[in-house]
């Protein structure tokens, strides 16, 4: 099975696509009250209803740290909060996203960075490192969301597989001011919410930048594909998401066709997933309160999963 990039927005590593977004359309997070559909007076006891997205809680005598999936990229109607999240909302000491992606600090850097890593300096085009068959396949994407090559010419491929699927999805009515994490951004500034963040905006992007250039060709070429071939497939992750059906997300998500190859699943689920447990366990062990990770839901799917691995640890995880 190819790489289906548009799969990511999902996963952690994918919210570099929306930092990107973020750098060239800064716009002020979505009003939390579009995405409002119930109060937060609600009790917390229990897991998510059936038909809204999952949490996970773990405990033990003096810290309590409730995991929910995020989705970084939304169509503004979208619904998914319910009491039992907005009551872990408001009892919540902390935030953890896994980077920064709302401030202006980050959106600064990413313009910094996103050139640096993602734009040709040595004469080299995109289409330099594409085969005559890619180049078509990038074409066709291109021509289908009224994007001119001269456009994406001076890009890397994994520059351009984020305007290109970014483009695509806007034009399918998904806007990044109404992902997860800004509308969650947005309310922790009226509430004064401390946020903190288990990645940087740069390593995000590095995750990308990084990869060899074959396997950026890859996710290029895939995500093409994917725009002519599957344009609804977000819209079937995302209701699968917003009905809490962990294990649909999780048979896509883990597994290695999803990602490209073997190395790339390591590199963006399971090495992440290792580093994110680890930060959890130090969490619990240091400090007392009560703590709301929002990550990307592809990191609490599947057997390879934050949510796995703690229990593998012998810590009681309730949820799904």
């Amino acid at each position: 099975m190819a790489v289906r990039p548009l799969v990511q927005i999902l996963c952690p590593a994918a919210l570099g696509l929306v930092l990107v977004t973020a750098c060239t359309d800064a716009r002020e997070p979505a009003d939390p009250a579009a995405s409002a559909s119930t109060s937060v007076d609600a009790s917390i006891e229990g897991p998510a209803p059936l038909g809204a997205p999952a949490l996970w809680t773990l405990a033990d005598e003096d810290t309590t740290v409730h995991l929910f999936g995020t989705v970084h990229i939304l169509k503004p109607e979208t619904e998914w909060r319910t009491e039992a999240f907005d009551a872990v909302l408001k009892s919540a000491d902390a935030i953890y996203f896994e980077a920064d992606v709302s401030s202006p600090e980050a959106q600064q850097a990413m313009t910094r960075l996103v050139p640096q890593l993602g734009v040709y300096i040595d004469g080299t085009k995109l289409t330099d490192v594409l085969d005559e068959a890619d180049e078509q396949e990038v074409k066709e994407a291109a021509d289908l969301i009224g994007v001119p090559m001269a456009a994406v010419e001076p890009m890397k491929p994994w520059l351009a597989t984020v305007q290109l699927s970014m483009l695509a999805l806007q034009k399918q009515g998904y806007e990044p001011d109404s992902g997860v994490e800004m509308v969650l951004s947005a309310l922790a500034a009226e509430t004064d919410t401390e946020l903190r963040y288990l990645e940087t905006g740069e390593q995000q992007l590095r995750f990308f930048a990084d990869a060899p250039v074959e396997d950026q060709v890859a996710f290029l070429v895939a995500s093409a594909q994917q725009i002519e071939d599957d344009p609804d497939l977000l819209d079937t992750l995302v209701a699968e998401w917003a009905e809490g059906d962990v294990a649909a997300i999780g048979s896509i998500m883990a597994d290695p066709a999803t990602m490209g190859s073997e190395q790339v699943y390591e590199t963006l689920i399971v090495e992440r997933n290792r580093n994110w447990t680890r930060q959890i366990k130090d969490l619990m062990d240091a400090e007392p309160g009560v703590f709301l990770m929002a990550v990307g839901a592809g990191h609490l799917a599947g057997t390879d999963s934050v949510v796995e691995m703690l229990r593998a640890e012998g810590i009681a995880v309730q949820g799904p």
